[in-house]
Parts: structure tokens; sequence; C-alpha cells
């Protein structure tokens, strides 16, 4: 309340000093279009582009594409970390382009606008009889956004959030719009189910969903040798299934979702946010003696309770992550993903013990999407975090050829040092996908740099 009141009383001076400006000073002030900088949740990507407008309706959208002919990059939350959206040109917010649109009781399925925040979504397909099959454990990010960059929850038999669409409609280069689904325009439709918003403007998607479901969520420490020997049963007897692996802890703890009925109820739940600062501490204090930290560090995490929740499952997916952070997450061969974590492991253990932030393993069902890392492959994802404010390239290059190694693709919206031939190794349908960007966007408008070198 205090910073707010200081920051409003700095205002009024600001506006009061800019009063008595001379006239001609505040005519020249009023025709002076500023540039507003744009950057990404981290702070790893930035730019200051010439516009940045946010279209009130799709038609607006329309007018804007058709009367422009600068490139354009379409941005929703900013939670990506790959250079998706920095431009010099224009800078093209989905956020009012929002909201539950409809829905069929029937068919279970619903259209959203393309802005809307996946956390925003639960509640009003909640009241409408319907609930997302799957969630990331952010719920920040724009829809479209998710969707274009195949973002994912957990669960070896549920697909990443892309394999969900039923049908879109994108605005192309020359403003007008294509409705697409598996009936109409297949070929735009399959490539623009992951697109990183390299075809056009996607204005609203239509999901398949199912009834709403109560989910239990239950949380439990463990050694590392004991989580990677119960992993692959976990993965295969729950809905959801996850670990995290603790850096010089020798400890890391299991994360699993099950439909129930039982009643809402939690039992005294461990903070995440505060959790990773005190890991920091621990690091900044203990990092002259690995195991010093490790004895400290396990010896606590020993004595923390299981935790369980239920709630409705919008409710139970996603955690708060207050604390900024930088990502790089590959997708492995499901069989690959657990000689993947322990190599991992030495190698931090060997490497970099400056790192604190725990490692994430996750799940996801393969699909046939043609830009999906989880093409024709059920995968074991596995990524890894810095602080938003230390470097992060040592440690990332690092692991990234372990990752590689075991045939990982990267997540399109992580860090990554992959470029075209890469990518066209990795994706049988790559060159499928560019012929139909190219006939979508011949003149290249919603080519960024980082863009164009994949596509161009």
């Amino acid at each position: 309340m205090l910073q707010r009141r200081q920051l409003l009383r700095g205002m009024m001076h600001l506006a009061a000093g800019a009063a008595l400006l001379p006239a001609a000073v505040n005519s020249a002030l009023a025709n002076t279009r500023r540039k507003l900088p744009w950057r990404n949740w981290s702070g790893s990507q930035q730019c200051l582009p010439d516009r940045r407008v946010a279209p009130a309706s799709v038609a607006e959208l329309q007018e804007l594409l058709r009367s422009s002919t600068a490139t354009v990059r379409p941005v929703g939350a900013g939670h990506s970390f790959t250079a998706l959206v920095p431009t010099d040109h224009t800078i093209v917010s989905l956020s009012r382009l929002s909201g539950l649109l409809d829905h069929d009781p029937d068919t279970l399925q619903a259209t959203i606008g393309a802005g809307t925040r996946l956390g925003e979504i639960g509640k009003p397909l909640d009241d409408a009889g319907q609930a997302l099959i799957n969630m990331p454990d952010i719920d920040e990010q724009a829809l479209a956004g998710c969707l274009a960059t195949a973002t994912h929850g957990t669960g070896a038999g549920l697909g990443c959030m892309s394999s969900y669409i039923t049908g879109l409609q994108i605005a192309d280069a020359r403003g007008d719009l294509i409705d697409c689904s598996a009936q109409q325009n297949p070929e735009i439709f399959e490539a623009a189910k992951v697109s990183l918003g390299a075809l056009g403007v996607i204005t609203q998607v239509t999901l398949q969903n199912v009834v709403p479901y109560r989910l239990k969520r239950r949380t439990e420490w463990h050694s590392f040798d004991e989580i990677m020997e119960m992993a692959p049963e976990l993965a295969s007897n729950h809905r959801n299934f996850e670990f995290f692996y603790v850096p010089f802890s020798g400890m890391g703890f299991t994360d699993t979702h099950d439909i129930t009925d039982e009643p809402v109820s939690t039992t005294e739940r461990l903070d995440g946010n505060d959790a990773v600062e005190q890991l920091e501490t621990a690091r900044d204090w203990l990092e002259w003696s690995p195991g010093l930290r490790e004895f400290v560090l396990g010896s606590y995490m020993k004595t923390i309770s299981p935790e369980e929740v239920v709630a409705s499952s919008w409710q139970n997916y996603a955690s708060e992550r207050n604390v900024r952070f930088n990502e790089m997450e590959y997708h492995l061969p499901a069989e690959n993903g657990l000689r993947a974590v322990s190599e991992i492991r030495e190698a931090i253990d060997t490497h970099h013990p400056e790192v604190f932030f725990p490692i994430e393993v996750r799940f996801v069902k393969g699909d046939d999407i043609w830009l999906s890392p989880f093409y024709q492959q059920d995968s074991c994802s596995i990524a890894v975090h810095r602080i938003y404010d230390e470097d992060f390239v040592p440690y990332f290059k690092t692991l990234e050829p372990i990752l590689r190694r075991h045939g990982g693709r990267p997540h399109w919206g992580k860090h990554n040092t992959l470029g075209a031939s890469e990518f066209r190794e990795l994706y049988p349908r790559w060159e499928e996908f560019r012929e139909v960007r190219q006939q979508m966007d011949p003149q290249g408008r919603f080519l960024n740099p980082y863009l164009k070198s994949l596509f161009a």
C-alpha cells in the first residue's frame, strides 16, 4: 500500500511539472511516439519494437495485418525463453482476444479466445460443465502461446496441450481468416497446431475437453536412488506423475495426481517459492563443501511429511512460480529418460556446485503433430533451471550434449542452441511445415530474425 502511495505521489509530481513546461515543449512531447520496450518473463529476451498493439477484436487485427507491411509477431504472456517474439517492427498482444466464446455440451468441446490465460480457463469451463484434459504446471501462459510451443503437463498416457485441438481460426498475412480442422484445410490445421506463430495470428481455438473432475495430488520425499527405482511404476500407475531432484541433497520428491471422489481437502504444504530461496541460501553458505551441503539438505528433507491436496483439476495442476528463472527442457524417448537424469546428476556434481534449482522430470504421450517434440515419441521431459539473474549459459552448455545424445528434442519455448539443420533431422515433417508456411506467408511477414534462421 505504501509503495502504491509513493508511486501515485511521484506521478502527481511529474504531471504537475509537465503542466509548467512551455507550450511548445508540451506540444513536442505530445507529438512524439514513444517506443515501449518488450521483455519476456525472465528478461532473457528483449526488444524495442516500433509498435505494440492489442486489438480489441478480430476485425481490428485483420485491419492491422492488411494496412501494414512490416514484420508482425504475436505475443501471449511472454513465458517463452527462446527468441520467438523479438522484432524491431510490430508486436501484437492477444490479451484482448480472450474468454470462453462457445461450448458444446454434447461433444464436450469449447472454443476459447487465443489470448486467454490458462489460469482463466478452468472456472468458466467448470461452469459450462467441462474441464481441460490436462494442464501444465504454470498457468500464466496465454493459450495461443502454450499451443504454439507444444507446452505440456505430465502423464504417460496424456499428450501435450496441442494434441487436444479440434479446430482453430488463424489470420494470415493478408488479414484473411482461415478456419481449419481435420476436415477443413487439414494441412494448415496440422501445421498450425504447433506453429511457433510463424503461419499467422491464431485468434481462437476449439479444444476437446472432458466432464469436470477432482484430483488428489500427493507429494512425497525420497532418496534419489529410490526415485530412480520407483519412477517407471509410478509413471504407469498414476494419471499424472512427475518428480524433482534437488542437486547436492541426495533427495527429491515425487508428485502424483489421480482422479478421486474424495472431498476437497489439504494438508500442510511446503511453500515452493520459499523452498527455492532456502536452497539458494544453502548454496551460498555451503558451496565450498558439497558433502556438508548434502548432509544438511538431505537431513532436513527426510523430515518433510507427505502432502496431499484434493481439489478441482484446474486448481490442482498449476503451482505458483514467483521466483523467476531461465529454463532448458528436452524431450527424450521415454526409455532413455532415467539414464539421462543420472548422467545429469553426475555432471552437476562434477562441474556445477553453483546449481541449486531442482531438476524436473515429466512424462508425455506421443502424437502425430508435425512440429510437436512428441511426434511419434512417448517422451520423458527433463527441465533444468537457473535463477534469472545468474548466467545460465555454462550450465546449459554442459547438459545440452547429454540431452541431445539421448535423442532429445528441445521444447520450442525453452533455451537451446539448435538451428535449422538440426531441427530438420529431428522432425520428419519439417519440409512439409515449411511449404505450408511459405504458402500462407510468402513475404515472411511473421518471421523475426530467429524464425528466419529456421524457415527462410
